[in-house]
């Protein structure tokens, strides 16, 4: 699955909406929605972020891990 498709799954997984998601991450709801379509991706910081919500709401975060690390990669 590609990022935007796990961070969607994650946010629906602890039954948040955009706006929700975006306050418990400490970012605006633009940019959960630009993340989950696909226009931009969640920077290191953005990713701790995620990483503590997974964390606190018992849900995997391993899949965005992957799938993020796979993409930096490419960029290089």
């Amino acid at each position: 699955m590609d990022i935007s498709s796990e961070i969607k799954l994650i946010r629906q997984k602890a039954f948040m909406t955009q706006e929700n998601f975006a306050k418990e991450l400490n970012v605006s709801f633009s940019t959960v929605n630009r993340w989950e379509t696909g226009k931009t991706l969640p920077n290191i910081s953005a990713m701790k972020q995620i990483k503590i919500f997974c964390d606190k709401n018992n849900i995997s975060f391993k899949e965005l891990q992957n799938a993020w690390l796979s993409k930096a990669k490419e960029k290089r």
